[in-house]
This record gives structure tokens, sequence and C-alpha cells, in this order.
């Protein structure tokens, strides 16, 4: 869908620009990755394949972690990333600076993500074949950043000040609104506390639900070995399938 891709193209130029200027003196940001541009061929691929298929249903993460910072596709899990929607054999670059704690290693990287694993898996056991998952849910991350503390932690788009993030995550929230429209889609599902905060003041007049992020840091996302997640979140995607 070309206007999708034309709309990721450009959050990811202003993206870069505004974090060049918000991000570059603050002491808590070491370095910033942004997968939209080295990793810019499996995700294009991504929406090629699957942003035209008239899912109802916007699902939202909050920012890129391994997962998409190796693949480009939100809540890419490399091993999902294959087997599940079957991207392959696409050239992922190399950021322009590179944190010495985190390399970039592409589709072929053998670390799986498993808050991917886990939302990859639940939607091919829901839906089926990759076409068919997104003729029902299709996936985008708020912020496209992967940021850094400057020992190589993951710092979260929340623990950005106004100063830090204002002006970037308002950019963000201007890139959501713009794809749930192009989209038509009726509802967003957003993917844990921040993205639902985040998402709830904006005037989208969409219906607005919740499901518990599947980090492995979550004690519920472990709870029953992932069982209570996986059927919260079934719950709140299967209430209204195929509207």
């Amino acid at each position: 869908m070309q206007s999708i891709r034309e709309a990721a193209a450009s959050l990811s130029k202003d993206c870069r620009e505004i974090a060049d200027r918000t991000l570059a003196d603050s002491p808590k940001v070491g370095l910033y990755y942004n997968p939209l541009e080295y990793a810019w061929a499996p995700h294009s691929e991504y929406i090629s394949r699957f942003a035209g298929l008239g899912a109802k249903t916007l699902m939202v993460g909050m920012n890129p972690g391994h997962g998409m910072g190796n693949t480009g596709i939100p809540f890419g899990c490399p091993e999902q990333v294959e087997k599940t929607l079957g991207i392959v054999d696409l050239e992922v670059a190399q950021p322009p600076v590179l944190h010495p704690k985190r390399p970039v290693f592409g589709l072929e990287c053998p670390k799986p993500e498993i808050s991917g694993r886990r939302i990859w898996t639940l939607l091919s056991t829901l839906y089926g074949s990759p076409e068919e998952i997104h003729k029902n849910v299709y996936i985008v991350n708020h912020c496209p950043l992967w940021i850094f503390t400057p020992k190589g932690g993951n710092l979260t788009p929340d623990k950005l000040n106004t100063d830090e993030g204002g002006e970037l995550l308002a950019r963000c929230d201007e890139h959501l609104l713009e794809v749930a429209r192009l989209l038509e889609v009726n509802r967003i599902v957003a993917v844990g506390n921040y993205a639902y905060q985040r998402i709830e003041r904006l005037p989208h007049g969409l219906e607005l639900q919740k499901i518990p992020h599947p980090s492995p840091a979550s004690p519920l996302a472990n709870r029953n070995n992932g069982q209570d997640w996986r059927d919260m979140v079934t719950t709140v995607l299967m209430q209204n399938s195929h509207d």
C-alpha cells in the first residue's frame, strides 16, 4: 500500500531530524537506531504484503526492541519474521554508528525476541496464514526509534522528558492517526500501558482497547506458562473479528 509506505518513509525522515536535535545532548541517551532507515527493505516488504488486506484492528506497540531493531518488522522476532510472515533474504544494513553492546545482525539474527514470538505465535494460532492475520490485525509501533542509555540499556520513550521527547512523540502521534485513517480501521488495540495512555488522549474517534504487554519481564505475561496472557489477548481480539 503506497500511502502507508510513504507515511512510514516520512516518519523515518522526520524522526531522524527531530532526534538529532532533541536527543543528542540528553545525558540519559547514549545512542539511537532508526530501523526504518537501515532495515527499510523488510519493513517495506511488510507494508507491501500486509497493509492492504482489510484489517479493521490496528495493534500498536511502543517502540522497537531487539526484534524490530534487527528485522524492521514490528515485534519482529527473527524466527517469526521467517516462519510466520515468510519475509526472508532481504538486506538489512547497519546503523550509522553502532553501540558495542547492540550489534545488528538483520534477518539472520540468531537471538529470538520473546515478546515478538508470543505476539506472532498467538496471531498465527488465531487466524492462520499471514494473509489471514492481516485481514484482521495490522501492527505498528508508535515510535520507530530504538533508543539506548550510554551503557547500552533499552531506554523506552516514556522515560524521555518533554524537551527530549515532546516533539518526537508528537510526530509519532500524527503518523499513528494517519495510518489509522489510511487503513480505515474501526478500533485500536494498544499493547501495554504506554501505548494506551498515549493513544487515549488523541482525537481518533475509534474504539480503544488494551492488552497486556507480552514482555518476559511481565509477571502477568509469564503466568501459567503464558496461558493467562494468551486468553486475555484472545478475548480482546476476537470480540469483533471480521467486523
